[in-house]
């Protein structure tokens, strides 16, 4: 088991409904939870997971804030500049204090060429969000602190960011 498949056991488990969107190397956290979901998998609620394919990461976070405004308990996956793309919606959700959670396999920002090296430029661009962040650095953490996250936004009504390296 890797930190991307950790990440995504605990979401599921944990999670009515998640919103995904392809973007290498978080991709194969959504495809975890879409192949649990279309196996009819059950979650600790005894319910499989609503998995949803968005067509953008904006998409993605968009549709985490209504489920997650609306009660649901909802999680996503992301990087890079995915993770960009959501900071638009991730103030929303801080300043309305709706507990969800993003796993986000950090990568560098891609600044003139592609880059597929793993550093936290991506993460440290959303510290002003007003998500409280979480940092793993194994796969033992990864699952560990993913549990952590997903009961603590519950529990505090505050978004969680919890992230590793991609």
């Amino acid at each position: 088991m890797d930190g991307n498949e950790a990440a995504a056991h605990v979401a599921y488990a944990l999670s009515d409904i998640s919103f995904i969107y392809p973007i290498s190397p978080a991709t194969s956290m959504g495809e975890h939870m879409d192949s649990w979901a279309a196996a009819n998998r059950k979650n600790i609620f005894n319910q499989a997971v609503d998995v949803n394919m968005m067509q953008s990461e904006g998409g993605a976070a968009g549709a985490l804030h209504g489920a997650a405004a609306a009660g649901a308990l909802s999680s996503t996956f992301t990087a890079s500049q995915g993770l960009l793309l959501m900071i638009p919606n991730m103030y929303l959700l801080a300043g309305e204090l709706v507990p969800t959670v993003l796993h986000v396999s950090a990568r560098t920002l891609a600044k003139h060429a592609l880059s597929i090296f793993n550093d936290h430029s991506d993460v440290m661009a959303c510290r002003q969000t007003g998500f409280v962040m979480l940092c793993s650095s194994s796969v033992q953490e990864v699952m560990d602190l993913a549990l952590v996250s997903h009961i603590s936004s519950l529990k505090s009504r505050l978004p969680f960011m919890h992230f590793f390296d991609g």
